[in-house]
């Protein structure tokens, strides 16, 4: 079986896309395929033909999607994700109150449209460090051994 992953982002700094980037890294090693989207990029129905559904975002305000999120956020409301697996991720500031709010908001988007939260959250502190970069990796690895084995 081929797991077949969606991962779309949103990415103000670059912070998001490269920790998309790295899971999406390790999703590849661990076997799986995978689509890397921006978010103006992406339709909301593209969801639905993919196996795995990773979504990302940077948290704005105090602890909201960011704006070219919300169209994308309210559109979901038409899916039915029940048979998906999927996990949120995004970069985080440990600064603010709400750390990784966005994030937050999107998994439980997810789980609301009947989709599998099959990890927890990954939330990173600004740009992925080293140890960072281990963590974005073998959240891809963990992500297919879900797919692969639920």
């Amino acid at each position: 079986m081929n797991a077949s992953c969606l991962i779309v982002y949103s990415s103000m700094t670059g912070n998001t896309e490269e920790i998309a980037n790295l899971i999406g890294e390790g999703i590849q090693e661990t076997g799986g395929s995978v689509t890397i989207k921006d978010i103006l990029e992406v339709d909301v129905t593209d969801l639905q033909d993919y196996d795995g559904i990773l979504l990302g975002a940077y948290t704005w305000g105090d602890g909201e999607l960011p704006d070219e999120y919300l169209d994308f956020y309210h559109e979901m409301a038409q899916l039915n994700l029940t048979n998906k697996i999927a996990a949120a991720f995004g970069s985080c500031d440990s600064s603010y109150e709400h750390r990784g709010g966005a994030v937050d908001i999107l998994e439980k988007k997810l789980a609301e449209l009947g989709a599998d939260i099959v990890l927890e959250s990954l939330k990173i502190d600004l740009s992925p460090t080293a140890t960072g970069i281990e963590q974005c990796i073998k959240f891809g690895h963990s992500f297919v051994e879900k797919l692969l084995f639920s």
